[in-house]
C-alpha cells in the first residue's frame, strides 16, 4: 500500500528532472530514472542501482512505480489474450485493488505471425454510446490517466513480443486527448519506447476540433469510425454523427497527408442488408474520393439486446471487392478473440464491479 504518493510512470524526462531537482536531486537524476522506467521496466525505485541508496530513499518516500499487474486473464482458442488491468483514474498510487475502488478496463493481446498487436483502451466505458458496441452500453466511468494508459503495455506479460500499438479498446480517444497524446509521446519519445509513430494507430468516431488536435500534434496512424456513409443512417447507428458528420471528418482529413508513411484508415463494421449494399459501397467511394486511405470491414459480433443483422460473408467480399476495384483499397479484418468476448465492439467491464461487490 502506497496510499498519498505521486506515480513516476507516465511522466516525461522534463517532468522527472523537475520532480527531482525539488527532492534536493541533480536534474541528470530524472534522465537516469527515464532509463529505468521505459528501458528496464523496474517495478520498484529499489532497482535504479545507478542512483545513490540515499537518492533512492528520499525518492521512494514520496514517489512509486505505479505498475500494476493485470488481475486476471482469459486466452481464446486463436491465440488471442484478454487482460484485465486495474485503473486508477486520478494520481494518486494506491496498490489496494481489491477493495479501495479502483476501476478496471480490459486489453487485448493478438499475436499473428511475425505480428503482435496490443489493443489498449483510454476511458473507463465510453460517453459516445454506439448503438452496436458493448463499451458504450457501459455508459462513462472516467479518463484513464497517461499512467493508466501506459500500465496496459508496461505491465504486460508478452511486452517484449510487441510490433503494433492500436488505441481501439474500451473508450473514446479523442475525449480523452491530453492522456492519449502524452501517452503516445513517451512510446515515440527517444527517452521513453523510442518507437515509430507507424507502430500506432489511433481511432476515433469524429470528435469535433480534438481530431483536428491530434492530426497537428501527434505522427500517428489514424482510424476512423465510419460504419456508414450515409448521415441519417449513420447517426442512428453513432450519436457522435451530430456533432461531427462523416462527410465533416473527411473534409478535414483531406487537409492531411497521407502519401507517405502515415496512414489514414477507416472502421467499417458490417450489418448484413443494412449498410453493406453496392449502393453503400458506391458512397463509400464518393466520400473518399482523393484521400489516400484505406477500409477495414469488420464482421458485426452480436451483444445483448440490440436488434441488429450480423455479417453476411459473400455480401462482405462483394462490397471489399466494389470499393478496391474502384480504387479504395479495403480489406475484411479477420475476427479475433470472439469466444472470449474481446472481438471488436465486445469489450466491456460493467460487470466487474458487481463481482468485486
Amino acid at each position: 500500500m502506497e496510499e498519498g504518493k505521486k506515480i513516476l510512470m507516465g511522466m516525461n524526462t522534463a517532468e522527472l528532472k523537475e520532480a527531482v531537482k525539488a527532492l534536493g536531486m541533480p536534474a541528470f537524476t530524472g534522465s537516469q530514472i527515464a532509463k529505468w522506467l521505459y528501458d528496464k521496466h523496474v517495478t520498484t525505485i529499489d532497482e535504479m542501482t545507478n542512483l545513490s541508496q540515499k537518492n533512492r530513499a528520499i525518492l521512494a518516500e514520496h514517489y512509486c512505480i505505479g505498475a500494476m499487474s493485470p488481475i486476471d486473464c482469459q486466452r481464446s482458442k486463436d491465440g488471442t489474450i484478454k487482460y484485465l488491468f486495474p485503473v486508477r483514474c486520478s494520481q494518486v498510487c494506491c496498490d489496494d485493488i481489491a477493495t479501495d475502488g479502483t476501476k478496471f478496463v480490459e486489453t487485448v493481446f493478438i499475436p499473428d505471425e511475425d505480428r503482435a498487436t496490443l489493443c489498449v483502451s483510454s476511458q473507463v466505458g465510453c460517453k459516445m454510446n454506439c448503438l452496436f458496441c458493448q463499451t458504450g452500453k457501459q455508459g462513462f466511468e472516467g479518463n484513464l490517466t497517461a499512467a493508466d494508459i501506459l500500465n496496459q503495455i508496461y505491465a504486460l506479460p508478452e511486452r517484449g513480443q510487441l510490433t503494433n500499438i492500436v488505441f481501439m479498446g474500451q473508450g473514446e480517444p479523442m475525449d480523452n486527448l491530453d492522456a492519449v497524446l502524452k501517452a503516445t509521446r513517451l512510446l515515440t519519445d527517444k527517452d521513453g519506447y523510442g518507437w515509430s509513430p507507424k507502430r500506432i494507430t489511433v481511432s476515433s468516431v469524429g470528435v469535433k476540433n480534438k481530431l483536428k488536435r491530434f492530426l497537428d500534434e501527434s505522427d500517428c496512424h489514424v482510424a476512423i469510425s465510419m460504419h456508414s456513409p450515409l448521415h441519417d443512417q449513420r447517426l442512428s447507428l453513432m450519436p457522435a454523427e451530430k456533432a461531427m458528420p462523416i462527410a465533416d471528418t473527411v473534409a478535414l482529413l483531406k487537409q492531411y497527408d497521407f502519401t507517405h508513411q502515415r496512414r489514414c484508415s477507416f472502421e467499417y463494421i458490417c450489418f448484413s442488408g443494412l449498410n453493406d449494399s453496392l449502393s453503400h459501397g458506391q458512397e463509400i467511394v464518393r466520400l473518399l474520393q482523393g484521400l489516400e486511405c484505406r477500409v477495414n470491414l469488420i464482421r458485426f459480433h452480436q451483444i445483448p439486446d440490440v436488434d441488429l443483422p450480423g455479417a453476411d460473408e459473400r455480401r462482405m467480399e462483394q462490397l471489399r471487392d466494389y470499393l478496391t476495384s474502384h480504387g479504395v483499397f479495403t480489406t475484411i479484418r479477420a475476427s479475433r478473440g470472439q469466444d472470449i468476448f474481446a472481438a471488436c465492439g465486445l469489450l466491456s467491464t460493467a460487470r466487474q464491479k458487481e463481482r468485486q461487490e
